[in-house]
């Protein structure tokens, strides 16, 4: 644990130059012992692996707390992201929730920046301590040296494998080199077997394959400078990832449904054992555990070992919740916010949805051995590379993701993904 809290100190952080702020009802209850009521945003949907985390913490914490009681809103994952930032950028104060989900980094950091977001360091320091919740954990979420985020989880992009399938096409281990990774695709090919699947319709999960290919060219100090602004993406080795990423495509390495498909529907099908990987964020390590098939867990492999290494992810601190600086019970929304955000890291470690951002405090002899193998991965990592669209603010990152979406409809190659983004970001 104390490895993968030293990781998160190379996580990209972002900072704004914002002031403590908040207001409201004070203190865990209500003053004059009433009911209260506290509206959550989260992207908890019924589909979604940190569900039962969140409808767990809400029932131990109303039950704690008789006269609070929290209403839950879940929306789908991209449209979330729209109706966040339209209701921080103009909603009134009761069309926004009290509490709300929301990725670290800039995307929080734009909120921050509009003075939309509670600061939470009295309550930090008043109520928990360094070894309960590391301040590496938060960085993610600090601005200015204060605090206005709750991390309920950290996950990375990690490749999943379906040794079955594998072992079908002549393979009893996950591929450790890209040379070997494009034999087991071949082979996969070869046998009637689909080696990947990825959502065309979500963009986010293309950055899932395409991310961990440019930090495995360039590596992640290079990456993270990028994703801050600090460096150009006129690099031929980003646009050599794109190129690697389109070869893949063109060989027949994923799933041509996947251009219309959904997330649902791609990690459906792998659990179906329709695909042999599948690379997405290690929050989906309890449902692929719970698969009928014996399963492994590894990472992209290096491209290029001149400027990268293998012991560095896309990931890090990346969930949270936060407060609305509007809510008319901010300082019991404070609250309730960062003891729900302690105890959805619990359960989501527990559901092998995720590795903890707050330091466990209860038994984890009975973790899934998939989650702890994803926990051995991050504990060899040199560093890591926050999520890009989370890593950039809202117009740079919608940017972005517009090029990655133009990358797997083969509209543009490596040179007018490195050309395109240089232009409009540089």
């Amino acid at each position: 644990m104390k490895k993968i809290l030293a990781i998160i100190l190379c996580v990209c952080m972002v900072p704004f130059m914002v002031a403590c702020g908040g207001g409201g009802q004070s203190g865990g209850e209500s003053s004059d012992g009433e009911q209260v009521t506290l509206k959550l945003w989260s992207i908890a949907t019924e589909s979604d692996a940190n569900r039962p985390a969140y409808l767990q913490a809400i029932e131990d914490y109303e039950a704690a707390h008789p006269n609070v009681k929290i209403e839950m809103e879940a929306f789908e994952n991209e449209s979330y992201k729209t109706k966040i930032k339209a209701a921080m950028s103009g909603g009134s104060s009761e069309d926004l929730p009290d509490i709300f989900f929301t990725w670290g980094g800039a995307f929080l950091g734009d909120f921050v920046d509009a003075g939309k977001v509670v600061c939470l360091d009295d309550i930090y320091a008043n109520n928990y301590t360094e070894e309960q919740i590391p301040s590496v954990m938060l960085n993610n979420s600090s601005y200015d040296g204060k605090h206005y985020g709750v991390p309920t989880t950290f996950n990375i992009v990690a490749m999943y494998a379906n040794m079955d399938l594998l072992k079908q096409a002549g393979w009893d281990k996950v591929p450790e080199t890209y040379e070997e990774l494009t034999k087991c695709c071949d082979d996969l090919v070869a046998a009637g077997i689909i080696p990947f699947g990825c959502a065309g319709s979500e963009t986010w999960c293309v950055t899932e394959y395409l991310e961990p290919i440019i930090l495995k060219s360039i590596g992640y100090e290079d990456l993270n400078k990028i994703f801050a602004g600090e460096a150009t993406w006129n690099d031929p080795d980003i646009a050599k990832s794109v190129d690697t990423l389109q070869e893949m495509i063109d060989k027949g390495y994923f799933d041509p449904s996947g251009i219309a498909l959904g997330n649902d529907e791609v990690k459906a099908n792998f659990l179906a054992g329709k695909t042999a990987f599948y690379q997405n964020g290690s929050w989906n390590t309890g449902e692929v555990a719970g698969a009928d098939f014996e399963s492994s867990v590894a990472m992209f492999p290096v491209m290029n070992a001149e400027r990268s290494t293998a012991n560095c992810a896309i990931g890090g601190p990346s969930d949270h919740l936060a407060v609305c600086s509007e809510s008319a019970n901010a300082d019991l929304a404070a609250e309730v916010a960062v003891e729900l955000g302690k105890e959805i890291c619990h359960y989501n470690y527990l559901n092998a949805v995720g590795l903890p951002a707050w330091t466990p405090d209860y038994d984890t002899s009975a973790l899934e051995p998939l989650m702890v193998q994803i926990g051995d991965i991050v504990n060899k990592c040199e560093g890591m590379v926050l999520f890009g669209d989370t890593a950039m603010s809202a117009d740079p990152a919608q940017i972005y993701l517009d090029y990655v979406a133009k990358v797997y409809g083969k509209e543009i190659d490596g040179q007018g993904f490195i050309d395109g983004l240089t232009k409009d970001l540089q």
